[in-house]
C-alpha cells in the first residue's frame, strides 16, 4: 500500500505563505512524478502543481507566479510552496504519486489524505 503523509494545511491571510510537505517511501519517490491537486467545496479536484523524476515543473495556470513544486531526493519528499494566498485558494490540497505525467487525468496513482488550506480575506 503507497503511503503519502502530508503535512503543512492551515489558515493563513490573503497575502501570506504556507508551504505543504508530502513525505513516502524511497520507491514511491524515485519511480513516479509526484503532484499536488486540489479540491475546493462544491467543485470538482483540480490539478495545481506536477514535478518529474527528472524535475521538470508544470503548473495550473491559476498558481504560476505563486506556487513551487520541488522534490528533496535525500528526505522523499515534495513540497508545495505557495505563496501570495489568495482566498480562492482555500481547499483540501492532496498528494498524488503517479507514474504516468498526464497531470490532467484526475483517477490516477495514489493519494494523500488530504489538507485543509484556508486563505482568509
Amino acid at each position: 500500500q503507497v503511503q503519502l503523509v502530508e503535512s503543512g494545511g492551515g489558515l493563513v491571510q490573503a497575502g501570506g505563505s504556507l508551504r505543504l510537505s508530502c513525505a513516502t517511501s524511497g520507491r514511491i519517490f524515485s519511480n513516479n512524478a509526484m503532484g499536488w491537486y486540489r479540491q475546493a467545496p462544491g467543485k470538482q479536484r483540480e490539478f495545481v502543481a506536477g514535478i518529474t523524476i527528472g524535475g521538470s515543473t508544470n503548473y495550473a495556470d491559476s498558481v504560476k507566479g505563486r506556487f513551487t513544486i520541488s522534490r528533496d531526493n535525500t528526505k522523499r519528499t515534495v513540497y508545495l510552496q505557495m505563496n501570495s494566498l489568495k482566498p480562492e485558494d482555500t481547499a483540501v490540497y492532496y498528494c498524488n504519486a503517479r507514474a504516468a505525467i498526464t497531470w490532467y487525468s484526475l483517477n490516477l496513482g495514489s493519494w494523500g489524505q488530504g489538507l485543509q488550506v484556508t486563505v482568509s480575506s
